[in-house]
């Protein structure tokens, strides 16, 4: 079976990786084990993942493996010097097993090697080794390797290029493979197979083909591959046929890099005992390939795998992918190894706890019949007990000592005496009782099937033994066993033998009582038992079952606060302001609404319309939801206060604000009427929805309003109700903001316009601290603010503020106002600053006047003016220099250089924030052009009724229909993909948890439920095997749902602190307070659906 990757593999892969990876930014390294890495790397809308095991592999993945808790010390060394770093270059390093990655155009250089224990190393852009995950010693043919030593790629195989493939490079490849053959010891000369000599001289000279390439290029031209390299040197025929061979077999690894993907190909047989009926083909392109195990990959069909019939090919599309599943394969068949591995260690605990239980019942079994025995023994040989105890009572009644007595009764069995016959040695006086062999009663012609029989005569033990091992006993044994036949019985010779037998029956009734409270007690112990070697397998299944999970590609609108109504439109809500910009310019369409509340952090929702139907109005149900999760995504969720919100038409929403400018990140302005919408019950959903495939589509009946035309008697109705409904009008233009101090911790945006080289100076624009309406125009920045607060107030209807204030009656108006002035405030202060730091440089550099100048009209003190004419005649010579150079040999300037070292820092400071300050200018006045032009062509097109066209628009026409609640029968389901929305948009999905203002974070709530729907599927009759019974979990769901990962699902909530609201059973339906399958609802619902309980305020 194939390990590791031969030369041709790592230049497949380098020229695929170089065409899919470069370009992006590395996101972040983990360790997976000792020797596997794992490299994100990451752009807007595309995520890639480079899988790295060391000197072995090195592809990308389409599976999410389970990373380290904590990072290596190499894995935390290279995130601190390539993380966010853009990939720049993948190229193989000549034709050796070694690949090179590129970041930021050669800063840095990361070397994978792919022979002998591999290894991993991080260098500069001159080489200098940075850090590796292997030192490496100096040995033969191998430099050493540590951080700080030059990495070396000149001794690497054809570092400067490959030679020409001639005649005479061949010539000297075979005469190289001689002279090492002829000088290799006899003893070390391994006798090989046929042809491996000539493929062998070849690839040791000729690295850029490997051996597979040369093999397969020989035998499919029905080359001799058993020629020896003596016989082709002395023929120039098969020379040059061999020379042309090769150079046929280059060109082909050029055809094979020729296009951006190759071909790859897994040789695969069929498993031991499996009865998969076979392709006749031999090639398929299905990647599920159950019955089969891999055993080589490579770029091209070779002609030995490809005529051995044992052999199926494997066909894909990218080697990349046919990597990926080989190893992907070979780490399943280990996976499900170790877990064959577990359950057969539960087996044996389960067999030996039922063995054990069993031994004992047994155990008391057999006593209880051997006291049976005994005492039946005992009745059966009154006569011959008695007498026994009577001649031992005699004994020691006349005083004779206990040693005697034994000696006694030896010396009569050798003149056998029948009494003494029956008495066993040694005699237990010590406890007033003797051993009597005696002969058992037996019915005429049941003596050989008599299963309480024994043929022991040294002790009971060894007569169970013999019974239970008869077939093992030697043939003296047998004989022994045969000539004597009796039973051992210890009597107390204070009793009489009656009363000895009586004392057996009542030990057979005693070991009949424990025999009957041991079988009780045994189920229960073997219950327990069971279930806490189930629950342990349970722990480690899981365990190990985390390791592999297929990467589920995200949906376009999964990076948005999202669901889908009740009545089937998409909504969609921006986390933050960034994300509520590019709802506005690239979602927002004719015939859409956009929602809003007025409320702090409350997000921009828009609610997206069938782009056949745009005049078709959106059903009542669809707005209350979308405000709803405006209401619940701001702070009246932690509050607990049911506020309500109001939606405008797409054609109401601008950003051009009444001054003329245009309104800042995430503030939009609204003209016309706004409609108002009841208060929202704060109560969302999470749920399942799972994604289908274009077959199984056909099922569902088409419910959705946007689906279908309902003729104008439905638009008209609905019209109706709008119009019907009460309305705050306003006949002037107000203000509404996506406040980005309200977004979720976990949420966060992505601007996919943004170019890369105005990366950070976008960051720095959105600092709340930069008023994005400075440097607009010609007037000052607070000229403008001022025109804007004027403007507003002339056009507002009712103002109950103070004048001062000037605030709008519309608390959204008042949270862009409030905005604005932070903004505002932060740039006069960040000018501030800037002005003081300016001018304390320039106070530090300004020469400070004298004291001497201040006392000059002061007369001198006594001994001054002596002491100065003192001065003036020992520094009579010196000059300016003599003096600066007297100072420093004394120290007297070290703190004048240090307050002009600072002062100098103060002026670079404050260059450097003018400097920043002039960039975001410039960054903003472009946006403004961008905005401009945006809103020429936005507010043209609405006016003449032709929607916006989009390059990236098909992208986004993902249909819903293939979205589901509730599979039906016979449904492929492809994926399973979280949701949280208003708890009244989930009615038709089957798996949901409601979730209500609380104390729990909601990472710790997600937790709960998913852990709570992964305990469902381990209950007794919870899944439908056979995926028919709806109201059931099938094997699919389960499979899905054990695969979600609680990282990915907590995104999704807008709420901060929930309160989960789940039901204990595990069969309910429907909707309400108790709904979902036993996986949501209130924990008053009553499982059938109906109201459930009401929301508390």
């Amino acid at each position: 079976m194939k390990q590791r990757f031969s030369s041709l593999d790592v230049q497949v892969i380098a020229h695929e990786l170089n065409q899919s990876l470069v370009s992006l930014r590395l996101a972040n390294v983990y360790d997976l084990s000792s020797k596997i890495l794992l490299f994100k790397f990451a752009k807007p809308n595309h995520k890639k993942q480079l899988l790295l095991e060391t000197g072995f592999r090195c592809h990308t993945t389409e599976f999410a493996r389970t990373t380290a808790a904590a990072p290596s010390a190499f894995v935390s060394r290279l995130r601190k010097l390539l993380k966010t770093r853009r990939l720049t270059s993948v190229s193989q390093i000549g034709t050796d097993r070694i690949l090179e990655l590129q970041f930021s155009d050669g800063q840095y250089r990361l070397f994978l090697e792919f022979f002998a224990s591999g290894n991993v190393i991080l260098t500069d852009a001159d080489l200098k080794i940075l850090t590796l995950s292997r030192i490496v010693g100096e040995g033969e043919g191998q430099e050493s390797q540590r951080v700080g030593l030059d990495y070396s790629l000149d001794n690497r195989q054809n570092f400067h290029g490959a030679p020409a493939l001639t005649k005479d490079r061949v010539q000297d490849a075979l005469k190289a493979a001689i002279k090492k053959a002829a000088s290799m010891p006899a003893a070390k000369k391994v006798k090989g197979k046929p042809g491996g000599d000539l493929r062998k001289s070849l690839a040791v000279s000729i690295t850029e083909l490997p051996p597979v390439l040369i093999d397969h290029i020989l035998q499919s031209n029905n080359f001799d591959t058993t020629v020896k390299p003596e016989e082709l040197l002395e023929n120039d025929l098969l020379l040059d046929e061999l020379v042309k061979l090769l150079c046929e077999a280059k060109s082909s690894v050029e055809d094979i890099t020729s296009s951006d993907t190759c071909t790859g190909y897994i040789f695969a047989k069929q498993r031991a005992g499996d009865e998969t009926q076979k392709v006749a083909e031999g090639v398929e392109t299905s990647k599920k390939h159950k019955g089969l195990l891999y055993e080589d990959f490579q770029p091209f069909l070779p002609h030995k795998l490809q005529k051995d019939s044992s052999m199926k090919v494997l066909e894909f599309k990218g080697y990349n992918q046919t990597v990926d599943e080989f190893f992907s394969s070979l780490e399943g068949q280990k996976l499900e190894m170790r877990l064959s591995e577990r359950e057969a260690a539960a087996k044996r605990k389960l067999d030996a706890a039922r063995a054990d239980q069993a031994k004992r019942v047994e155990g008391l079994q057999e006593a209880q019949l051997l006291n049976m025995r005994k005492a039946a023994a005992i009745e059966a040989n009154v006569d011959w007990v008695q007498e026994a105890m009577d001649a031992v009572n005699g004994l020691l009644t006349q005083g004779m000592d206990w040693v005697d007595v034994g000696k006694l009764v030896e010396r009569e069995k050798k003149r056998n005496n029948p009494v003494a016959n029956i008495i066993c040695l040694p005699l237990n006086l010590a406890e007033n009782s003797i051993t009597l062999q005696l002969m058992e009663e037996v019915e005429e012609g049941e003596e050989e099937a008599d299963p309480f029989e024994t043929d022991d005569s040294e002790s009971d033990d060894s007569d169970e033994e013999a019974a239970a091992g008869a077939g093992t006993s030697t043939a003296a044994n047998k004989k022994k066993q045969a000539a004597s036949k009796g039973l051992l019985v210890e009597v107390n010779l204070a009793l009489s033998p009656w009363s000895n037998a009586r004392e057996y029956y009542d030990q057979r009734r005693t070991a009949a009582i424990k025999k009957e409270k041991t079988q009780q007690q045994a189920k229960m112990a073997l219950k327990n038992a069971e279930q806490k070697i189930t629950e342990d397998l349970k722990k480690g299944l899981k365990q190990e079952k985390a390791l592999l999970h297929p990467i589920r590609n995200q949906l376009w609108f999964e990076k948005f606060l999202w669901f889908i109504s009740s009545d089937g439109y998409l909504v969609l809500g921006g986390k933050d302001a960034s994300q509520a910009e590019l709802l506005y310019k690239k979602h927002l369409r004719k015939g859409d609404v956009y929602c809003h509340a007025d409320l702090k952090g409350a997000p921009s929702v828009i609610i997206k319309n069938n782009a056949s139907t745009p005049d078709a109005p959106i059903p009542p149900a669809t707005l209350t939801q979308a405000g709803t999760l405006s209401v619940c995504a701001s702070e009246a969720w932690d509050q607990k206060a049911g506020m309500g919100a109001w939606w405008v038409k797409a054609e109401q929403v601008s950003k051009l604000a009444p001054t003329g400018d245009f309104m800042p990140l995430g503030n939009f302005m609204v003209r016309g009427e706004k409609n108002f919408l009841p208060p929202a019950q704060l109560l969302l959903g999470l749920g399942i929805i799972f994604k289908i495939s274009e077959e199984s589509k056909a099922k569902h009946l088409k419910h959705r309003v946007q689906d279908t035309a309902k003729g104008d008697e439905l638009i008209q109705r609905l019209a109706m109700e709008n119009a019907s409904d009460s309305k705050d009008k306003l006949s002037n233009a107000t203000s509404a903001t996506a406040d980005p101090e309200g977004e979720d911790e976990d949420g966060g945006g992505t601007d996919d316009e943004t170019d890369d080289e105005n990366e950070k100076d976008i960051r720095e624009k959105d600092n709340p601290r930069n008023n994005p309406l400075q440097g607009g125009g010609s007037h000052s920045p607070s000229n403008e603010v001022e025109a804007a607060t004027a403007a507003v107030s002339s056009l507002q209807l009712q103002t109950q503020s103070p004048p001062e204030a000037e605030n709008s009656d519309n608390g959204d108006e008042e949270a862009g106002s409030a905005a604005d002035e932070a903004d505002e405030a932060g740039e006069d202060a960040q000018e501030d600053d800037a002005t003081q730091a300016s001018e304390a440089a320039t106070d530090a550099t300004k020469p400070h006047p004298s004291t001497g100048a201040l006392l000059k009209k002061a007369p001198p003190k006594r001994g001054q003016k002596g002491k100065a004419k003192k001065m003036a005649t020992k520094y009579k010579y010196q000059d300016e220099e003599d003096r600066i150079a007297a100072e420093a040999l004394i120290g007297a300037t070290i703190g004048q250089k240090r307050l002009e070292a600072e002062a100098q820092a103060k002026v670079d400071r404050a260059a450097e924030l003018e400097a920043a300050k002039a960039r975001r200018r410039a960054q903003h006045h472009r946006e403004q052009q961008q905005t401009a032009a945006h809103e020429e062509v936005r507010r043209a097109m609405m006016t003449e009724g032709i929607d916006m066209p989009e390059p990236d628009e098909a992208e986004l026409t993902t249909s819903l229909d293939v979205l589901i609640g509730t599979p039906l029968v016979g449904d492929e389901i492809l994926e399973a993909i979280p949701v949280c929305a208003p708890w009244t948009a989930l009615g038709k999905l089957k798996y949901k948890a409601k979730m209500q203002p609380g104390p729990v974070k909601k990472g710790k709530a997600v937790k709960e439920v998913v852990e709570r729907w992964k305990a469902d599927t381990g209950k007794k009759g919870a899944v439908d095997e056979t995926a028919t019974d709806s109201e059931r979990m099938w094997p699919r769901e389960v499979e899905l749902i054990k695969g979600m990962k609680v990282e990915e699902i907590v995104n999704c909530v807008p709420a901060g602190k929930v309160k989960v609201m789940m039901s204990g059973g595990g069969g309910g339906g429907g909707g309400g307070g108790g709904g979902g399958k036993g996986k949501g609802g209130g924990t008053k619902g009553s499982g059938k659906g109906g109201k459930g309980e009401k929301g508390k305020k």
